[in-house]
């Protein structure tokens, strides 16, 4: 078979970026646990992405000497990065045309999915700047709360995150909520800001917009969010009751928060409501699953990169 040494990675490519996802996102355990889910959302992405760079890396490589490609790939970086000089002084030979190609294709994927996330934490700031120089003009500082109140009838509350994050509250909701349902509230806020939310919800959102065809992309922009304000939940209710955070989101549902923000409440208040109330009675061995995919996985590109680097039928 021609290009046998290509099928490990794009197998494992596969796995990570269609069949792996779905099962995740039918998993009963993934809304108990969010941290976890979201780690094995991150993982599937790093090995598809590993796995698309090594097998763009394959087709360049004639077969015989893709089962060497490791030293190639050494030789690579030796003649890089400002070491040219050492390899004309060692009189090491220079890696070839080809070579080049393949390993500037291989940087591709990555590549791109740096590129996405920049743009999307470029278009953040922008967006974040222009709402805190509105805020600045409208809003109040409440020390009391550590929040600034905006003069607004709907209960809404918010946060601004990044490098001078800030709360904001409606005076709708000052008034809607009680002492300790608006400490839940801010309590949730305060989490976003503090697992700094707002970057891995631009990762999802620029993974996602790369390919929407794909079900990880698709799943991790859909998933990701959720998951991201069902881990600021669990945090707040560290400090507060289940009730309280439950009402604190019914109330603030209806608030329309900017796109640069982290809103306590939209469209998937119904869902953490039922969670947050209905907690469940077991807990699954999350930690063991976690570890198992994630030995899997390293498992399976060791065997990759051990199966492309050894001497094949075809070589």
């Amino acid at each position: 078979m021609r290009f046998h040494h290509v099928l490990p990675p794009l197998v494992l490519a596969v796995a990570a970026g269609v069949i792996l996802p779905r099962f995740l996102v039918r998993s009963r355990w993934a809304h108990r646990v969010p941290r976890f889910a979201l780690g094995l959302w991150g993982l599937l992405v790093l090995v598809l992405t590993a796995s698309l760079s090594l097998a763009i890396l394959q087709l360049f490589f004639p077969v015989a000497e893709s089962h060497h490609f490791p030293e190639a790939a050494g030789d690579f970086l030796l003649t890089s990065a400002g070491r040219c000089v050492a390899v004309m002084l060692n009189g090491l030979e220079r890696p070839s045309a080809l070579a080049w190609a393949g390993f500037s294709a291989a940087v591709c994927p990555p590549l791109a999915l740096a590129l996405a996330f920049g743009r999307q934490v470029f278009d953040f700031r922008r967006r974040r700047a222009r709402h805190a120089e509105l805020l600045g003009m409208v809003g109040s500082w409440r020390s009391e709360l550590r929040a600034t109140v905006l003069p607004h009838t709907t209960p809404a509350v918010y946060c601004l995150p990044g490098r001078a994050p800030q709360v904001v509250v409606s005076e709708g909701a000052v008034h809607a909520l009680t002492g300790e349902q608006l400490t839940a509230a801010l309590e949730h806020e305060r989490a976003h800001i503090a697992g700094r939310h707002h970057l891995l919800a631009a990762a999802a959102s620029a993974f996602g917009a790369l390919s929407r065809r794909l079900p990880l992309a698709r799943l991790v922009r859909d998933e990701v969010p959720l998951l991201l304000e069902m881990a600021a939940d669990d945090r707040a209710l560290r400090r507060c009751s289940r009730q309280a955070l439950a009402v604190a989101l019914y109330v603030v549902a209806a608030g329309q928060a900017p796109r640069a923000a982290l809103a306590a409440g939209g469209s998937s208040a119904l869902l953490r409501m039922r969670r947050i109330l209905q907690p469940p009675t077991e807990r699954p061995t999350v930690l063991g699953v976690t570890l198992l995919a994630l030995a899997l996985a390293v498992g399976l590109l060791i065997l990759a990169a051990v199966y492309c680097s050894a001497p094949g039928p075809c070589s």
